[in-house]
């Protein structure tokens, strides 16, 4: 039996999807890798990688799991200071753990990840994630605004704008006058 996902904002790009594995409910913080949920480690990050449609190419293990946490941490340095000469060394570092190769096939030019250990796979594709976010439009990384709330999303609406993640406990709040 599949293990469902139990965080409460899911389907972010898969940078900020790693994010949220770490959540407040009832008051009280929740990590998806450490127990939420009544999972162990393990089966946490099997059902991040379902999610994050990487478990067709990954494995869940312990080694995926410890680089996946570094990511993590590198991820939210980044996304809380994106000056921070310190956080965009730690991100390249996960960085430097694979590369895209270039392709060409019956479809034309493609890309192709790479890593010299398969472990570091998802960590990588976590940190390019969130390169491509910042290519594609800086300053659509949100976090959410309700207290108690630090859930992140790509905020994609026109006026980029939007304040509080989608989840019920944060759209439902009455918000601050």
């Amino acid at each position: 039996m599949t293990a469902a996902d139990p965080r409460p904002l899911t389907g972010e790009p898969v940078a900020l999807d790693l994010l949220n594995t770490r959540w407040t409910e009832d008051g009280a913080p929740r990590d998806l890798f450490a127990g939420a949920a009544g999972l162990s480690r393990v089966e946490g990050l099997a059902v991040w990688l379902r999610g994050a449609g990487l478990a067709d190419r990954f494995r869940a293990d312990a080694p995926t799991l410890v680089h996946l946490m570094t990511a993590r941490a590198a991820l939210e340095r980044a996304v809380a200071g994106p000056a921070d000469a310190g956080a965009r060394a730690l991100v390249d570092a996960v960085l430097e753990h694979g590369r895209l190769r270039v392709t060409l096939d019956a479809e034309g030019p493609g890309e192709r990840a790479e890593f010299a250990d398969p472990a570091w796979g998802p960590a990588w594709t976590a940190a390019h994630g969130y390169l491509e976010l910042l290519g594609a439009a800086v300053g659509r990384i949100r976090t959410c605004a309700a207290e108690g709330c630090a859930l992140r999303w790509w905020d994609a609406t026109g006026e980029g704008t939007r304040r509080r993640c989608a989840t019920a406990a944060c759209t439902d709040r009455p918000k601050a006058i």
